[in-house]
């Protein structure tokens, strides 16, 4: 059982920040389907630890994320557990794309022709949500997108596979540490789609009933987990 705190809706190509608390959880929906969230997570108490995508992958011998996975940070902690999951697949290597390569794949889309319909993209949304937070460029680092599913040939090469989220597909994490979570609604850079078209999703953050019953997945996949968890049990004494 969980209590929700709050729930919104983010409309396609907007951007969106808060800290969850140690014991609350984030769900993710994808309300129509196709949808992608770019997400980064920074220690709440001291931006400088952040989400590591290469140690979260390498210490759960993974390139990808699903259920029963940790978002580790650069010092070891687990910033969030993925404790449910309906797709079984989110991308961590894929990136966020910028205005350059929004200009080359969907045309001009300024704001001072569309207002606001004008083109967005992954990276500035990332930047003026972290700017709220006394952030800047140099604070960005990889970042996990949520709903899309990215597939490696025998040589290495990338493609973005679709259709992969359907209209109700999900993720919940929960914190925790106290975790400074952004996260932005726009298309993944690799997603070959002709026309700019980001997809909404249902924002949901609730208070877990019991932290410990909601992580048992996440602390059971891998020894690892359970070292980084009991790590990161120890700042909240």
């Amino acid at each position: 059982m969980s209590s929700e705190l709050y729930s919104d809706r983010l409309p396609g190509g907007a951007h969106w920040s808060a800290v969850i608390r140690r014991g609350q959880s984030l769900r993710i929906t994808d309300i129509e389907g196709g949808a992608n969230v770019a997400l980064l997570a920074y220690a709440a108490s001291e931006k400088n630890e952040r989400l590591n995508l290469p140690d979260t992958l390498k210490c759960q011998h993974t390139a990808r994320l699903s259920a029963g996975h940790c978002l580790y940070s650069d010092m070891g902690h687990v910033l969030l557990c993925i404790t449910e999951d309906s797709l079984g697949w989110h991308d961590a290597v894929g990136g966020v794309g910028d205005a350059a390569d929004a200009l080359r794949q969907f045309g001009a889309g300024d704001f001072q022709d569309l207002r606001n319909g004008f083109h967005r993209n992954g990276q500035d949304n990332l930047l003026v949500e972290i700017g709220k937070w006394g952030l800047t460029r140099r604070d960005l680092a990889m970042n996990v997108n949520f709903f899309s599913k990215v597939a490696a040939d025998e040589q290495g090469r990338f493609t973005f596979v679709s259709p992969h989220s359907r209209a109700g597909d999900f993720v919940e994490l929960v914190a925790t540490m106290d975790t400074l979570v952004v996260l932005t609604a726009t298309q993944h850079p690799l997603e070959p789609a002709p026309a700019y078209a980001p997809k909404p999703v249902q924002l949901s953050v609730s208070r877990v009933a019991d932290l410990d019953a909601a992580i048992a997945g996440c602390r059971g996949s891998r020894a690892e987990n359970a070292r980084g968890l009991e790590l990161t049990a120890r700042l909240a004494l």
